[in-house]
This record gives structure tokens, sequence and C-alpha cells, in this order.
């Protein structure tokens, strides 16, 4: 007989309503906070979006990007970031590193700040070449931040009308509004924590969006399916029925998720640290968020069930019925 681990057992009848005052009522303050703390005190930009100089290095020595660091906070500089490039127009024993440094106040470095910069990587390795230095100032780092709100807002719609196709436009709204709780929380830790934002991080949360949602569908699904099935069932009781019916393939996607995205947390280094975090935070909000946010609007909402869902049992039921 086969072994399965099982992260939650095979049959579990757990209200998620119960105390709905504190999972969707905490949910809301949260959001609610999250906005506050980004309003008052802002994120901690990092040279994306505040502007600031790269240069281009090459050398015959392996790049320890730890070195490189080093080398150059002892010039009050401000932000630093080193990572090394993998080009094939250069040689195989040519070492190519990308340094983003910005000033203390996002300002344009100096001439001479550029020639301590300069001298401090050839005092590190005399054989080091700058090759190329390039500078991005504040009106293009403003626009990145535009660019980057543009980019959840139109996910965040294009989500919104899938799901209104796929189902009804109540499950639309309350599977954006979980997608944007993931988001707002994740946003507001980065504010409190002032853990540096740039464009990585919109990365991460726009990888968010796209688990979280897929989360939510699976729910959603059942939650269809089981409204043709119990057609005199309350639809609270419907929605319990449903979450626990998925609740072993939430819990079983969400752990192996964060097994593979918690290693990039503990071994990644600095460099991957906060976009691996803002991916380990917003899968847990994503899973909490598919539970507890999303099922709750749209009971508040209501549903009209006098009328066959939209799909009914067909395309996503295989897929639907995965569990732990």
């Amino acid at each position: 007989m086969a072994w399965r681990l099982r992260l939650a057992p095979e049959k579990t009848n757990i209200n998620f309503f119960k105390a709905q005052w504190l999972t969707f009522g905490g949910s809301a303050a949260l959001m609610v906070l999250s906005i506050v703390a980004w309003a008052v005190m802002g994120l901690n930009y990092g040279i994306d979006f505040k502007g600031g100089t790269t240069m281009r290095t090459e050398s015959t020595v392996a790049i320890d990007t730890g070195v490189y660091r080093a080398a150059l906070e002892g010039l009050g500089l401000g932000d630093i970031a080193v990572s090394e490039v993998f080009d094939p127009a250069f040689g195989a024993d040519q070492h190519v590193a990308s340094i983003r440094i910005s000033a203390e106040e996002g300002d344009q470095l100096t001439e001479a700040q550029l020639d301590a910069v300069r001298g401090a990587l050839v005092a590190m390795e005399p054989g080091l070449k700058v090759i190329s230095t390039e500078t991005v100032g504040p009106k293009v780092s403003g626009e990145l931040v535009t660019s980057s709100l543009l980019a959840v807002a139109v996910t965040s719609l294009g989500i919104l009308a899938y799901i209104w196709m796929r189902f009804e436009w109540q499950f639309a709204v309350g599977g954006v509004v979980a997608l944007l709780h993931d988001v707002i929380i994740t946003v507001g830790i980065f504010a409190v924590f002032q853990i540096k934002f740039d464009l990585t991080i919109v990365a991460a949360l726009l990888t968010t969006l796209g688990y979280s949602i897929n989360d939510t569908v699976v729910v959603f699904d059942r939650l269809r399916e089981n409204l043709i099935k119990y057609k005199q069932m309350p639809l609270r009781d419907v929605m319990n029925l449903s979450v626990n019916e998925t609740l072993g393939r939430t819990l079983a996607t969400a752990m192996t998720t964060l097994l593979a995205v918690g290693s990039m947390l503990v071994f990644g280094g600095d460099v991957i640290r906060g976009f691996s975090f803002a991916i380990f935070m917003g899968i847990i909000l994503g899973t909490y968020s598919s539970v507890y946010v999303a099922k709750n609007l749209v009971l508040f909402i209501g549903l009209d069930r006098s009328e066959k869902p939209k799909g009914g049992k067909g395309s996503d039921h295989e897929f639907a019925n995965i569990d732990a």
C-alpha cells in the first residue's frame, strides 16, 4: 500500500467563518495599516528607483561581490549593488561585473566621486578595467516607479477580466481584492522594516499575483461544482465544504513552494534576499487570502443561485480534485 505524506487529514470539517471578525477583519486592518505605513514612512527605494551610476568592470580574476562592496563601502556613496555579468562578447577568461551606485540623497555622482570609485577598484585589483560608466537621473527613476505601479494595476485588471469571464463577477471582485491584499501587506512590511525596494521586488510581487490567483481559482472551481451539486445547502456551508475539500492541495502546494523559496532566502545571499523574502511573504499571504479573504467577499456580495454557474462541471474538474 502506497504511503503519502499529508499536511491535512483526508477529511476535514473546519468552519473557516467561525472567527471571521478576526481573520477577515484582521486582514482589512492590516491592509489599512500597510497603506498608512507606506504613506507615512515611505519605501526604501533601491538604485533602480532613486537614480545613480552604473559601472562595468572587466578583470581576469574571478569576481567576489563581497570583496567589491567592501572596497567601496568606505567611500560614503550610499547604496552599492554588485553583480557578475555573463557576456558572450568577452572571452571565457574575462570576468565582467556590474556595479550600481547611488549618492546619499539620490543625486548623480560627481566626477571626484567617480575617480574615487575607480581608484578603489584598481587598488583592490590592479588588472581591473572600467569599461563603461552610465548615469540614470531621478526623472528616469520616477518613470520606473510609475511603470511598476502600472504593471501591477494592468495585471490585476487582466486577472479581474479572466475570473469574470470564467466564473461570475462576484468571484472576480473577491479574487482581485485578495490579490491586492497580498500586494499591499507585502509592500507595507517593506515600508515598516525599510527593506530595500527595487525592480526585483516588483518582479516578486507580480510572481505572487500569479501564484495567489492560481490557488484562489482552485477553491473557486470546487465551489462552482458544489453549488451545482448542493443546490439547497446554504452558501456559507458550501464555501466551507469547498475549502475543506481543497485544503490538502492548498497546504501541499504552499509548503513545497515555501521550501524552495526558503532555501533561496537562507542560502541565496544578499543579491536575491529581498526578492526571495517578497515571494516568501507573498506565498504565505496568498494561501491565507485564498482561504479567508476571497470567499468571504463573495459571501458578502452574494450569489444568484437560481442560475447555473458559468462553466459548470468540466474544464477544471480534474485540476481542482488534486489534493495532498
